[in-house]
């Protein structure tokens, strides 16, 4: 069957789709997860088999880019066995987003198993200060699977830094020197308000991408650039480095116009935008119908009309949606 197109009522092509695979995580960052948790039984969450159909129905009609997320996707039994089957489906584009914890012993398997790229979440330098950040996580085994990733040989590394004012804005010219330092890319992100937490006020902590370059700016020369990484991220170049800077910006520089992405969340909730609470349940359509695809591919296609034009974060705090990240997919 020739591969169609996923087009929305805006006509906006969808061909990058975020998969969770797990809500569960080994460390309970603040601006993801409450520290006490309750996460889905098992009989609710997609099995890997589930998520393989979803995967190979949405490159069926068309997509071309698969960001495997969590939660943390390596706490997941088996994920190899996921990686291997999505990688054989002829992606231009296939990575994950992991907080890198258990990337010594994982990288290498991953990339055999036909994974293409990394994001890694890296909010802090200070092992205090990223302790306190992430709860439970350990700087050096990040910073050791960092390495891990490099010395595997993947196409692509990035780091994904969530910055919050009062909290680790004063650490991003040492984030960007460390890119630098290792030869990887990295990414600024404006927090974005899922989930009710207790840690800080959100409206006082948000450090916007303008207020981030101009620090960036203090120190190094950044020089706008056309690249595309298929996501929200907007790249800027330094001239004495190959280290590009990405920014995302769903609070100060709104990138719903040009949205390719949906995301299926474990529990198998199609989510047509992750600042509303838009979704359809493919877990049923699975376990109704799993003798075909047919029906899943029919069901994806219609759930494009409920993609909403934009989503309408507050930078003032407050919360518009109640699930937390764990549970929408990074």
């Amino acid at each position: 069957m020739a591969r169609s197109k996923l087009t929305d009522r805006f006509g906006r092509t969808v061909d990058y789709v975020r998969l969770s695979v797990t809500d569960r995580c080994d460390f309970r960052c603040v601006y993801c997860m409450a520290e006490e948790m309750t996460f889905l039984p098992r009989q609710q969450i997609l099995s890997l088999e589930e998520l393989a159909q979803v995967a190979r129905t949405f490159v069926d009609l068309g997509t071309e880019k698969i960001r495997l997320t969590g939660g943390e996707p390596l706490v997941r039994k088996d994920i190899l066995e996921l990686v291997k089957d999505i990688g054989t489906l002829g992606l231009r584009d296939f990575a994950m987003t992991t907080n890198g914890s258990k990337l010594t012993t994982m990288a290498e398997p991953l990339r055999k198993a036909g994974l293409k790229r990394l994001n890694i979440s890296l909010d802090s330098l200070d092992p205090d200060k990223f302790h306190r950040i992430t709860r439970t996580g350990r700087l050096n085994q990040v910073l050791d699977g960092v390495d891990a990733a490099r010395e595997a040989g993947f196409e692509g590394i990035k780091l994904n830094t969530v910055v919050m004012k009062g909290g680790n804005d004063e650490e991003v010219p040492a984030l960007v020197d460390f890119a630098r330092r290792k030869n990887i890319d990295i990414t600024f992100i404006e927090e974005m308000p899922l989930g009710e937490i207790s840690e800080h006020d959100r409206g006082e902590a948000l450090c916007t991408s303008d207020e981030v370059r101009d620090i960036i700016r203090q120190h190094h020369e950044l020089m706008p650039t056309p690249e595309d990484s298929g996501g929200p991220a907007r790249y800027f170049r330094m001239p004495d480095s190959n280290t590009k800077v990405g920014f995302i910006s769903p609070h100060s520089h709104n990138f719903c116009s040009t949205c390719n992405r949906v995301r299926v969340t474990v529990e198998g909730r199609l989510l047509l935008c992750l600042g509303n609470e838009h979704s359809v349940d493919l877990r049923h359509v699975l376990r109704s119908h799993p003798e075909s695809d047919e029906k899943l591919r029919e069901t994806i296609i219609n759930a494009m009309d409920l993609k909403p034009e934009r989503h309408h974060f507050s930078s003032e705090g407050d919360v518009q949606i109640l699930r937390f990240m764990n549970m929408t997919g990074g």
